[in-house]
């Protein structure tokens, strides 16, 4: 039986604008901040006097994920960091930039805080640093889209006068995750800062980590729910697919170069969902030879880097007084695994297999996704499992990983 095949997808792509954010049907109060500047400091006839500018071509600056030649941001949570002194940074969106689209930025290790961008427009991000011990000490700063559906462009950087752009330390090791909406956090309250693949990267700390993750997708190279081409195809491009690419660029993405980033030293590849579904029409032998054949480009890439398949435990049905799985390519996926191994070549391919991680109520009702809890509860096991397949310890000393979730009860005798 094919994984909720009575259902219409589990990633059928809802609107990706974020307006609110909900809470089991009821409105969460607005965190974000307004940061919108006066003017666009690039084009301000006097903004000289006050600002430094640098274009994103600045070698200092640090991007993550994926970016296109007009620094404009594509699959999920890309974003870029950079080091400075001072106490003022601003960022320039350019015209490229989805009017609205949500994003996540933070000094050094604070708390990450959001706001909504404007098209066109300069944000001002930081206007002070009240925990530095001087404005002249160096720190970092990091933004993230929270989106999966929507983008930046990135037209210029602006610290306050007589501050030094500087570059940062990457970390020794990147890990990469491939999927759709279950990676990319479609339905979890922050989107992409609030999905499995962030909080296990963030939560282990000291890794580079890149999310290439697109709602509806398959791995099959067909038209799965409006992505035009597979993940076998989509992978290896800079653009993700939708429409946005296809509006700039049509059907013809620019290839990734992937001397872009630091080679992987993990790929975790969680896809199938939507091939399982009979709207798309993919068959057994379709499915196991595009996946088989992904992961031949991916280690034709990294050869180095150790590839985990996760299992499709993602799904429940009440049955009875109880709930089943309903897990996606349960034969499929293993047997792919198997297959490298057969092949005297399986010492980098390994299974992780999600069964009894997630219980009915880590999805979202109507929504076929995981819950934030859903989210931490497979990436707290995925780092587990990490640990002790690779020896990756957690390296994160206290700073915060998921947002909107400091809840808790004060009230002990009930």
């Amino acid at each position: 039986m094919r994984f909720l095949t009575s259902l219409v997808s589990l990633s059928l792509l809802a609107s990706s604008a974020v307006a609110v954010i909900w809470d089991n049907e009821q409105i969460r109060p607005p965190t974000e901040k307004n940061t919108k500047y006066p003017v666009n400091l690039l084009t301000a006839s006097d903004s000289k006097k006050e600002w430094d500018t640098y274009k994103p071509s600045t070698k200092e600056i640090s991007w993550k994920g994926r970016w296109d030649d007009k620094f404009i941001s594509w699959w999920t949570a890309p974003g870029f960091k950079f080091g400075f002194t001072g106490d003022k940074v601003a960022v320039t969106f350019g015209n490229y930039t989805n009017d609205g689209v949500l994003v996540a930025y933070r000094v050094g290790g604070l708390d990450w805080e959001f706001t909504n961008i404007t098209t066109s427009a300069t944000h001002l991000l930081v206007s002070s640093r009240p925990h530095a011990p001087s404005t002249s000490s160096p720190t970092t700063f990091e933004l993230r889209v929270s989106n999966w559906g929507r983008g930046i462009q990135v037209a210029g950087i602006h610290l306050a006068k007589g501050s030094k752009l500087l570059p940062t330390k990457k970390h020794p090791k990147h890990i990469e995750f491939i999927g759709d909406s279950i990676s990319s956090g479609q339905y979890a309250s922050y989107g992409p800062m609030s999905s499995w693949p962030y909080l296990t990267a963030a939560g282990l700390g000291n890794v580079e980590y890149s999310i290439t993750a697109y709602p509806g997708i398959c791995v099959t190279d067909k038209d799965c729910w409006g992505n035009p081409r597979g993940q076998v195809f989509q992978w290896k491009q800079t653009q993700d697919g939708n429409w946005r690419q296809q509006e700039l660029y049509g059907l013809k993405p620019q290839p990734w170069n992937f001397k872009k980033q630091q080679a992987a030293d993990v790929v975790v590849i969680n896809i199938g969902t939507n091939d399982a579904n009979e709207h798309n029409n993919v068959t057994r032998s379709e499915f196991i030879a595009a996946y088989t054949k992904m992961i031949t480009d991916i280690h034709a890439v990294w050869p180095r880097a150790q590839i985990v398949v996760m299992s499709l435990y993602f799904g429940f049905g009440q049955s009875g007084e109880g709930y089943v799985a309903g897990p996606g390519w349960p034969q499929e996926i293993p047997q792919i695994v198997k297959s490298f191994q057969r092949r005297g070549r399986g010492d980098y391919v390994h299974l992780f297999d999600t069964k009894g991680i997630l219980q009915h109520n880590d999805i979202g009702p109507g929504t076929w996704h995981p819950t934030d809890t859903g989210h931490m509860k497979v990436a707290s096991e995925l780092r587990s499992y990490l640990k002790v397949k690779f020896g990756w310890e957690a390296e994160e000393s206290g700073d915060m990983v998921h947002s909107g979730t400091y809840i808790y009860n004060d009230w002990c005798c009930y």
